[in-house]
C-alpha cells in the first residue's frame, strides 16, 4: 500500500511548477483549472511571482496546493500510481482530500484561498512570525519560549520531528526565541517563509 504525503506552507518558492507545466500538458491543464476557479492567474503568481508574493498566505495556500495537484495528476499519468493513504501537514491536508477523491480540486483551490484570505485577517503581515528550532527537546524550548514571550506570545505550534520543533507567535516574541534557542544550543533556529503564525493562539 503506498502513502503520498503532501507539503504545508514554507514550502513554496518562485518557478514552482513551471518544470511540469514545461513538460506535462496535464500540468498546464491543472494550473488553467485553478486560475479559472480563483479568477486570476495561478500560473503566472508560481512562476513570475516575487518571493514576497508568494509568502502571503492568501496566494500560499492556493499556489502549493495547485502545484501539489498538477505534480500528483503527473505521478498518476507516468507512473500508475495511486494513493492507498493520503495525508498532509496542514495546508497539504487539502491536498490529501484530492487526491482520494473526497474534495473536489476547483472547490479546495477556492477554499484554500478563502482559507488563507482569513488567515492573514487574523495576523497582519509582519505582527507574525514562525520559526525551526533543531537540537533542542521540547521541554527546554517552552521554557525558551516563556521567557522571549514577555508580554507577548510565542509557543511551539509544531512537533515536526524528535529534533525540529517549530515555534510560532509574535514576530518580535520568535526573534527573541532564535536568540536565546541559539544561547543555549540551538544547532539551527531560523525564520520560516510563511506571512502568520500558524497553529499558535496568535490565529
Amino acid at each position: 500500500m503506498i502513502a503520498f504525503l503532501f507539503p504545508g506552507q514554507g514550502s513554496q518558492y518562485p518557478g514552482m511548477g513551471k518544470q511540469l507545466v514545461e513538460n506535462f500538458a496535464l500540468a498546464r491543464q491543472t494550473y488553467e483549472e485553478a486560475s479559472d476557479a480563483l479568477g486570476f492567474d495561478i500560473a503566472a503568481l508560481c512562476f513570475d511571482g516575487s518571493e514576497d508574493d508568494l509568502r502571503l498566505t492568501a496566494n500560499t495556500q492556493p499556489a502549493i496546493l495547485t502545484t501539489s495537484i498538477a505534480a500528483l495528476r503527473i505521478l498518476e499519468q507516468e507512473t500508475g500510481l495511486t494513493p492507498g493513504y493520503a495525508a498532509g501537514h496542514s495546508l497539504g491536508e487539502f491536498s490529501a482530500l484530492v487526491a482520494v477523491g473526497a474534495l473536489n480540486f476547483s472547490d479546495a483551490v477556492k477554499t484554500v484561498r478563502q482559507r488563507g484570505t482569513f488567515m492573514q485577517d487574523a495576523v497582519p503581515v509582519g505582527v507574525g512570525a514562525m520559526a525551526a528550532v533543531m537540537g533542542v527537546e521540547r521541554e527546554p524550548l517552552e521554557q525558551i519560549c516563556k521567557q522571549a514571550a514577555e508580554d507577548e506570545i510565542v509557543a511551539p505550534a509544531n512537533f515536526n520531528s524528535p529534533g525540529q520543533i517549530v515555534i510560532a507567535g509574535h514576530a518580535t516574541a520568535v526573534e527573541r526565541a532564535i536568540v536565546l534557542a541559539k544561547e543555549q544550543g540551538a544547532r539551527r533556529a531560523m525564520l520560516l517563509p510563511v506571512s502568520a503564525p500558524f497553529h499558535s493562539t496568535l490565529m
